[in-house]
């Protein structure tokens, strides 16, 4: 008996308990603070009636009323977040418990005219009593009581409905089996949209209001979802496994999107997007989308045993929203896309003190959140895609169909995985598993060039070697290109196998110049020239540009190669004839972070009139729409001078963009956000005057939630952090990691610096209250505006006063504070 669910005791229900059923019966009252009541009735089949059995409900005991074991009502023993059901009233074979209870409201998402469930991980646990482990599959039998101009969708596909003076009660079908983070539903003051597409019919609800985001993102979004239906189908072998295909668009939901069975939730803002969005924007929406429809293959019909594999669901995801926008999206480059998505975030951990491997132990489901991050999302596609080139296309996808036939609707582990795929290759994935899945790290490449005597001429030989950044001795078995390139011009681009710490490649002539990872797949710290600096447009492969533009920072962050502002030099040289706009999105949010994270504040105020007027130049100068737009965005984002802070705020209070340039309401409401954290000009009342511009009534509530955190009064600013220790103000969460963004924005440094140790010391309860990426963002946001060795200081002393902390969170603030940490050491480079 222990607080969340331990994976001892997930094993023993597991061993004793089986086909599960639950019947649900909420009643949502209109008005928020009103609680809801719920009648549960939960069914299973029971092996061993020796020992009482536990459901998982983690709320305070006075929300259960009534319990009923079999027919026999039943006193309530409730501690340590479980319900207990005594051995006295259970029996071997079938067994009914019905409980009569007040929902919990920590994952229902309340709000005035609207909720929805998101219960990943171990969240069903906090709304009503259950075997909360994705291994106890279960059908969910669901109604719901609503107010009468409600509309809501469920797992399982609508049976009936009854409408009464001020109520109406839906009545949905079971369920299809499955675990209990994918039970859902979502209800509220929704539009209903509905389109059947080759063949499947599909309900899309939402709140958008936007008649130009509405008319231009309707019909994408469903094909979108169909497209990926097909392709799915197709690359799996398999129908699409379940009875209903729904979705609903929710405001400032707290993920991308949520792949729950018949009743996907997605972020509104990535799905509904105007004439000002940018080729980044509609790839990622269509990323998004093939993401969540992929899941419904990878996690819904076949799930992890134990959290500890939740990786395997996401990479999976990743890997065929990559492959599906390849084919789905016009003109999309995949390779390009990879490295841009992939490489610059699971570097971004993969470099840190805290960094941790893709697959992870873990002892109790109540810890799952933190298994989340950019190491599954992103160095997890990058592993995985080693692996398809090393097995080969074929025997690779031929794996997974049989993985996926193999364990359809049940539950398998990735040991269960990497079987099936050693089967169909030589190579030794056991092995090679062993450094890619279970360790974590990176390694750093090396190489130098000897002339050896050949038959008839000269023969340059080019060695290159691999170290693990930590110094130990691990190897990572991979394969990526290098581009060489001779005085004439000629050029050569030549494989590697790196299956040992040293490889030798016999070159075809004496290069004047090499590139590393030149087609992007390698994975590690690359050696790069500095005279590559000014020629680095003189790349003509977009992919290749963009591999060294991610090796070039990550070469500066260990501080070799390049200096942050020489780097940033040469990438203003590089802003007017970079022609492809992700690599533009690449190279401008690296040169953002150098200027507010790496130079110091006289560095920024020298450097800073010379940047703008580049960005500007550059803005003029780019004939694409998009790229102007994410030109445009880089300079609002490093205006300093008194010039460029004024045309900001004559673009804002006119309404009128710069010629080429598309700005939308949401670009005009970050716009006055740039100016008020600016504190532009300090009697006009900007942000009032924005919120009186907004029509839609939840971007207005978003903007009067950040509205504290912009104000130029410090004790305002204070308050608003003061208010963020109590949980009902933090549940918001995207508003929360916005608003922490300005809130430390480096123009507030001074002033802001005060708040770490409170929120480092609050991090232990939002991991228990937030949601999965709460306490990571939660970090980011506060920790990534410093530079000074005071903030560098405060989280060491944290730390070094918390020596029992708990590991992975551990993890997490060292990840957060990489930056810090680098931004300090690199002060003291000379």
């Amino acid at each position: 008996m222990a607080p969340g669910v331990s994976l001892e005791l997930a094993q023993d229900r597991a061993r004793r308990i089986s086909r599960v059923t639950y019947a649900l019966q909420l009643t949502i009252p209109a008005r928020k603070a009103e609680p809801v009541l719920a009648t549960e009735t939960v069914g299973f089949q029971l092996g061993d009636a020796s020992q009482p059995v536990q459901l998982d409900f983690k709320e305070q005991t006075a929300a259960l009323r009534t319990l009923t074991v079999n027919g026999k009502p039943v006193a309530i023993e409730h501690h340590d977040e479980h319900l207990i059901l005594p051995a006295a009233c259970l029996q071997a074979g079938r067994n009914e418990v019905r409980i009569d209870f007040v929902a919990g409201n920590q994952s229902l998402n309340r709000n005035e005219e609207f909720l929805y469930t998101l219960l990943v991980p171990d969240r069903a646990r906090t709304v009503f009593p259950v075997f909360d482990q994705p291994n106890l599959k279960a059908t969910f039998t669901l109604s719901l009581t609503l107010p009468r101009t409600w509309h809501a969708i469920a797992n399982g596909p609508l049976q009936d409905s009854t409408v009464r003076a001020e109520s109406k009660t839906y009545r949905f079908a079971p369920s299809d089996t499955i675990s209990t983070y994918l039970f859902s539903f979502a209800a509220g003051r929704f539009t209903p949209v509905n389109k059947t597409l080759n063949g499947r019919p599909m309900q899309l609800l939402h709140r958008e209001t936007d008649a130009d985001k509405l008319r231009l993102s309707l019909n994408p979004i469903f094909q979108i979802h169909a497209d990926a239906l097909t392709f799915l189908q197709d690359y799996t072998g398999l129908p699409y496994p379940f009875r209903k295909f729904d979705f609903a668009a929710l405001p400032d939901f707290q993920y991308g999107g949520m792949e729950h069975v018949g009743a996907i939730d997605y972020k509104a803002s990535t799905l509904f997007l105007d004439e000002g969005a940018t080729q980044d924007q509609l790839l990622a929406r269509s990323n998004l989308i093939a993401h969540e429809t992929a899941h419904m293959w990878f996690g819904d019909l076949v799930t992890m045993q134990w959290f500890n594999d939740v990786w395997m669901k996401e990479v999976f995801a990743n890997f065929m929203a990559d492959k599906i926008t390849q084919v789905a999206v016009a003109g999309s480059n995949y390779d390009l896309k990879f490295v841009v998505d992939h490489y610059p975030a699971a570097y971004g951990v993969d470099r840190t003190q805290g960094a941790n491997p893709i697959r992870q132990e873990l002892a109790n489901l109540q810890d799952a959140g933190s298994l989340y991050g950019n190491i599954i999302y992103h160095k997890a596609p990058i592993m995985m895609r080693q692996l398809e080139r090393l097995m080969g296309e074929a025997a690779f996808r031929d794996g997974l169909r049989e993985y996926l036939k193999t364990y359809a609707y049940g539950n398998a582990t990735w040991p269960d995985l990497i079987r099936i795929l050693d089967a169909r290759t030589p190579a030794d994935l056991q092995a090679w598993n062993q450094v890619w899945v279970n360790q974590p790290g990176r390694p750093v490449f090396d190489y130098r060039i000897l002339r050896n005597e050949g038959s008839d001429r000269l023969k340059p030989l080019l060695t290159i070697s691999q170290q693990a950044e930590d110094g130990s001795e691990r190897l990572w078995p991979q394969e990526f290109e290098v581009l060489i390139e001779s005085a004439s011009g000629k050029q050569r681009q030549l494989s590697v196998k790196m299956d040992d710490r040293e490889k030798r490649v016999w070159l075809p002539f004496v290069p004047r110049r090499i590139v590393f990872n030149s087609t992007g797949v390698g994975y590690g710290v690359f050696p790069v020239e500095p005279d590559l600096l000014p020629e680095l447009t003189k790349l003509t492969s977009p992919v290749t540009r963009a591999a060294t533009y991610v090796n070039l920072y990550e070469n500066m962050l260990r501080g070799v190669v390049v200096k942050p502002m020489e780097l940033l030099d040469a990438y203003r040289q590089v802003l007017t004839r970079e022609p492809e706009e992700l690599n533009l999105k690449l190279l401008t949010g690296q040169a953002s972070v150098i200027f507010w994270q790496f130079l110091s504040p006289a560095q920024r105020r020298a450097v800073g009139p010379g940047l703008e007027q580049d960005l500007w130049a550059a803005i003029q100068k780019n004939p694409v729409p998009n790229s102007k737009k994410q030109l445009f965005k880089t300079y609002q984002s490093v205006a300093l001078t008194k010039e460029a802070q004024n045309r900001l705020y004559q673009i804002w209070q006119a309404q009128q963009a710069p010629v080429g340039v598309k700005l939308t309401e949401d670009d005009y409401t970050a716009l006055a956000l740039a100016l008020a954290v600016r504190d532009y000009p300090a009697a006009q009342p900007i942000l009032p005057a924005q919120l009186a511009r907004i029509p839609n009534p939840d971007r207005q509530q978003r903007l009067q939630f950040l509205m504290p955190a912009l104000a130029p009064e410090a004790s305002t600013r204070d308050a608003f952090f003061a208010s963020l220790a109590q949980e009902r103000n933090r549940e918001k969460e995207a508003w929360v990691v916005t608003a922490l963004g300005y809130l430390h924005h480096p123009l507030r440094a001074t002033t802001s610096e005060k708040y770490l140790p409170q929120s480092l010391a609050l991090l232990e309860e939002i991991q228990q209250t937030g949601d999965i990426f709460f306490p990571y963002s939660w970090l980011q946001a506060t920790l990534s505006s410093y530079q000074t060795p005071t903030a560098a200081r405060t989280v060491r002393e944290f730390l070094a006063a918390h020596p029992q902390y708990n590991p992975k969170l551990k993890a997490k603030i060292l990840q957060a504070a990489d930056d810090l940490f680098r931004a300090e050491k690199l002060a003291q480079t000379p």
